[in-house]
């Protein structure tokens, strides 16, 4: 995955999706007689009863609004004092090597580069779960997500600048921060990953992703213990486990997210230390809660700007685009997709 020249988000990003914790639900915000007329019934039935407490509710959304304008510049600022003051535990976990790697990981990207792969071919090698193209298999060995853990817990343990990964994860790193996007996740989903989803989503970008946002999530009691429904902001989401110690906390996949809430049907997997959970981004899902321990997992979305320049996933139009600092959303100009000699989608 090649990186953009410029760095672009859609303008929904400013107003949709925001996440509402205290009365889980996303909402839309472009003003506060917008926000009154489509919401004010509905948090009312989940609990937000008095004035006191809508305010607080519209004053958590405007901060969220700002943070969100204000994310590229400060990341960029978080990134710099990273670099120049952290001293690693481990510095050669942030440079993918094959010995980091599970053997099965290693023959199923074997088998999706050989001539004679398909799709029937390569579910052998994998866990799938029927009809929902879920897909579970092993990607790292058990020492290396130890390791990982570790450096992780040694960043944590710094006095340094820390953003959150999302509204929904208040406990969690961004992986592109701390410096391991160019020299482990990039290369992990170039030569590794996209082999496996060319087959598994060719309708969804698999074999022409071209960038990827990286964050790592925990959950621990008197911390964040579960994760409500959504879907992400990603063609393609790898999702690993990486440890430590917990019980439950599985994965709940409903359907896509245009499916009507009432006809969805759910299924739970299991999250196993090591193992990765591959789904499309617009999958509808969420962690049940642990009920002890603490779990780290590693999220990749993968992001194809081919598909997501004719619509935004988050907001289903047509993307408005609007140029950011740092890494933006995976969007590209138009101008810029002339410039490329080769589309890669057309050579899968």
């Amino acid at each position: 995955m090649t990186a953009l020249r410029h760095s672009y988000s859609c303008g929904c990003f400013y107003t949709d999706n925001i996440f509402i914790q205290e009365f889980h639900v996303h909402v839309r915000y472009t003003g506060e007689l917008q926000f009154r007329r489509d919401y004010e019934r509905l948090l009312s039935s989940r609990g937000c009863r008095t004035s006191e407490q809508f305010r607080n509710v519209l004053e958590m959304i405007k901060m969220e609004v700002e943070r969100r304008r204000k994310l590229g510049e400060e990341s960029l600022h978080r990134r710099t004092e990273i670099s120049l003051h952290y001293k690693p535990l481990y510095p050669e976990v942030y440079l993918l090597q094959e010995s980091f790697l599970a053997a099965e990981f290693l023959a199923a990207v074997r088998y999706s580069k050989s001539p004679q792969a398909n799709i029937e071919g390569l579910l052998h090698h994998l866990h799938s779960i029927p009809d929902k193209r879920i897909y579970r298999l092993p990607v790292f060995i058990p020492e290396f997500c130890a390791k990982l853990v570790e450096e992780l817990e040694n960043f944590e343990r710094s006095d340094l600048p820390k953003g959150r990964p999302n509204t929904m994860n208040n406990y969690g790193i961004l992986l592109n921060e701390l410096g391991f996007v160019d020299e482990l996740t990039a290369p992990l989903c170039e030569k590794y990953i996209q082999p496996l989803t060319s087959l598994l989503y060719p309708d969804w970008g698999g074999g022409c992703l071209d960038s990827h946002r990286a964050f790592v999530v925990k959950y621990a009691l008197q911390e964040d213990l579960d994760l409500s429904c959504h879907y992400d902001n990603a063609e393609v989401t790898l999702n690993i486990s990486l440890g430590k110690e917990f019980i439950d906390g599985n994965l709940y996949f409903s359907d896509m997210k245009e499916v009507p809430v009432n006809e969805r049907t759910y299924v739970e997997v299991e999250h196993v230390t090591g193992q990765g959970i591959l789904h499309r981004g617009q999958h509808v899902h969420g962690a049940l809660p642990i009920t002890s321990g603490e779990r780290w997992n590693l999220i990749l979305w993968m992001r194809a700007s081919h598909v997501r320049n004719k619509c935004c996933p988050m907001c289903d139009r047509e993307p408005v685009l609007v140029k950011t600092l740092g890494d933006g959303d995976g969007f590209t100009s138009v101008g810029e997709e002339r410039e490329q000699m080769v589309d890669v989608c057309t050579l899968t």
